[in-house]
Order: structure tokens, then sequence, then C-alpha cells
């Protein structure tokens, strides 16, 4: 209940309509329950599942607009995608900043069914360079796996931090979960060839949990 009371709060601070958007979505159901019920001669019954639906629409409603509010205050700074990458389920791993520019344009990789994800931040001339030079570079080492790429940013051809995982999520399975693992041990070693780039891994305000992405 606590981590539920700070979302609300920290979400508040940006979204100042948050209390009557969720309050709203609770009310609304309820009353068309009532009036549905006294028009039919059963309001009580009605009412109660009224309750249960707002209820429902209360916390979607909650979700989605805290979900906004979080990837807001994140929005634009290096490691964002990152940080939207980390709501990714099970079965991806996700490596933040494996490249990067002086601009700071910031290139992150996540591995899973699909085959490897290479999503970039920053202008799309510049990131389409930075994506080019580490496909060319994965080619070589893991040549039977797929390599998708994926701009996160609010211009034309990018995908917006808070559809980035979604995305994903909804790329089609290429490989097994046996070969994830051996691609990731692969890429581990690759890595372990080129120094680290210091940049944050996800800027998440302190207190502000995203919603985990549903199963596609």
């Amino acid at each position: 209940m606590s981590a539920l009371i700070d979302a609300y709060k920290m979400t508040r601070k940006i979204d100042k309509r948050i209390g009557l958007w969720v309050s709203g979505a609770f009310l609304l159901p309820i009353a068309l329950a009532v009036l549905i019920g006294l028009l039919i001669g059963h309001p009580i019954y009605t009412a109660v599942f009224g309750v249960m639906i707002g209820m429902l629409l209360a916390t979607i409603v909650f979700s989605r607009r805290a979900e906004r509010a979080a990837f807001s205050q994140v929005e634009g700074q290096p490691g964002a995608a990152a940080a939207a990458l980390n709501l990714l389920r099970r079965g991806w791993t996700v490596t933040p900043g494996i490249a990067a520019t002086r601009n700071q344009d910031v290139l992150h990789r996540a591995v899973g069914r699909p085959g490897i994800v290479l999503v970039s931040e920053g202008p799309s001339n510049r990131a389409a360079n930075l994506i080019a030079n580490e496909k060319r570079k994965l080619a070589r080492f893991v040549p039977d796996v797929p390599i998708y790429d994926v701009q996160s940013g609010n211009l034309e051809g990018q995908t917006p931090l808070r559809k980035l995982a979604r995305t994903l999520m909804k790329l089609p399975r290429n490989i097994p979960a046996r070969q994830v693992d051996e691609v990731n041990k692969r890429l581990t070693a690759l890595d372990s060839r080129s120094a680290s780039i210091p940049i944050p891994k996800g800027p998440l305000p302190k207190g502000m949990k995203l919603p985990k992405v549903p199963k596609q």
C-alpha cells in the first residue's frame, strides 16, 4: 500500500488531474450500474457489479497515467531507453550502453527469443550509423542469429519510450530458449573485449515503479 501511495504522490506532481481521472473511472460505472438497477428493480446487485467494474477501470487508468508520468520524467535523458527495456519480462537479457558517441547517442542491446535487438537513443541519422556499425560486428560474431534494430524517441520512424518494451515483445520468436543462453554467452565474451561505457542504466525517479508489460 505504501508503494502505491508513493506512486500516486509522484504521479500527481506531474499529472495534476490524476485524482479526477481515477475518481471518475471508479464512480461512473457505479452510477450507471445503480441507474440500471433502479430500472430493473435490483439496484443493490447492480451496484456491487458496478463497484467491481469501477475498481478495475480505476486501476487501469491509474496505471497508464502513472506510466506516462514516469516516462515524461526520464524522456530525453541518456539511459532512458535502458529503463524502458527493464520492463521486459523474463527471457530477455538487457545490456545497456554497448556503444555511444560523443553526442551522447547511446546503443543498448536486448537478447531474447526473437534474437538480438539493438535499441538506440539519439537522432535518426546518427543512430543509424551507430546501429549499422554494431550490426556488422554482430553479424561476424553471431551470424546465425536474427538482428533487429529499434530507434527510441518521438521523431518520425522512432518508437516512444512507453511503447518500447511492447514493441520488442511483439517480435516473432525465431530461436529456442536454449539458443538464447548460448547467444548471451557469446556476447558476454565479445563484451569482455571492449571497455564498458559508463552510462546510466535507467534514470527512473525515486519511488516510481513502471507497470510490467503484459504478455503477448
